[in-house]
């Protein structure tokens, strides 16, 4: 037939090869700058929020040790996802081979529940620290962030390679991937049981405590600034502004990260649910789509820590203008104690 001849494929040379994704080279072009430029913010982006977190030291805190590793999360997936998975959506083709293909889901959907254990974490810190402000440092030091951390890290790295490698979400997949089993292929499948597992467990109940956590954060501060100026007046106002202002605030960019994580994780899970109900038919634009949305999701987190924080914007301005690495630069002081 004369359309086959204009049919590509990923593997020309083998007869089982994947069918290419015909696309224009303006449009390649435009999708190769857009995914660029998102995965260079992400990465370097994030990498400032390492290097800041661990340069200076008004920044070592409980919080900023889950913010940092958090950061460590995000900039793996611009590091080591992002760069396959764009080469995948943009050619339609997977060139790494099938055993890369499993170690890269392996890592797509460890860091993706990393990052949700770390927010679960990072909102009861904030739940400490605000509601609870006379022993949270008792109940949240160094070495119970620490855990924090290892569990962020260990348990999602143990579920999504185990997941992953032992094939157990593959159990009824297999007629649908007998019938679009080619060379150059790397979908994540997930059968029902699974898809509902990962996404009650590791979606919406952390979500759901998340957002519980804050209601109650918001409420409290709310209460305790209209029982200190009902007692105090004009002074009580000026005495809640200096004590809370940054605790406040904290709460609040940490809360519109969460609601970013939210908003960019969503359509991935329902369209992973709906496509795993109704037979893998969800179009692969619209999945592909979706995917990277969430990954955009690790690119957003620096850029809210610059607008929100000034300890993170005078931060970026000491490493970007050099004098990070001038004598004593880490006892810099980035923002006032009281603020």
């Amino acid at each position: 037939k004369s359309s086959s001849m204009d049919t590509e494929y990923c593997f020309p040379s083998l007869n089982d090869s994947c069918i290419k994704t015909t696309r224009t080279t303006i449009t390649r072009t435009a999708l190769y700058i857009c995914v660029i430029s998102c995965m260079l913010t992400t990465i370097c982006g994030n990498l400032v929020v390492v290097i800041s977190i661990s340069h200076f030291k008004q920044l070592h805190c409980p919080t900023n040790v889950l913010v940092c590793s958090l950061a460590v999360v995000d900039f793996l997936v611009g590091f080591l996802v992002m760069p396959y998975s764009m080469i995948n959506s943009i050619e339609s083709c997977w060139y790494f081979g099938s055993e890369f293909c499993k170690v890269h889901t392996s890592f797509d959907l460890m860091f993706c529940t990393s990052s949700v254990f770390h927010l679960c974490f990072i909102a009861i810190d904030r739940y400490y620290a605000i509601c609870d402000p006379l022993r949270y440092h008792k109940k949240i030091t160094f070495s119970t962030v620490i855990c924090f951390v290892a569990i962020s890290w260990i348990i999602p790295g143990l579920a999504s390679i185990g997941i992953i490698l032992s094939q157990i979400n593959l159990v009824e997949t297999s007629d649908y991937i007998s019938s679009i089993n080619c060379t150059g292929l790397c979908v994540i499948l997930i059968d029902k049981i699974w898809i509902m597992f990962n996404c009650i467990l590791l979606f919406i109940v952390p979500v759901t405590a998340m957002v519980c956590i804050y209601i109650k954060i918001f409420s409290v501060a709310r209460r305790h600034a209209q029982a200190v100026m009902s007692q105090n007046g004009r002074a009580g106002k000026s005495k809640l502004h200096i004590s809370s202002k940054s605790e406040r605030k904290a709460a609040k960019t940490l809360s519109i990260v969460m609601g970013i994580f939210i908003s960019c994780w969503l359509p991935t899970v329902v369209f992973s649910v709906c496509n795993s109900f109704l037979n893998y038919s969800v179009p692969s634009v619209l999945l592909n789509a979706s995917v990277w949305l969430a990954y955009f999701n690790s690119g957003f987190n620096p850029v809210i820590y610059g607008f929100f924080y000034p300890g993170f914007r005078k931060s970026l301005h000491v490493i970007l203008s050099g004098k990070v690495f001038s004598p004593n630069s880490s006892t810099r002081r980035l923002f006032a104690e009281n603020m």
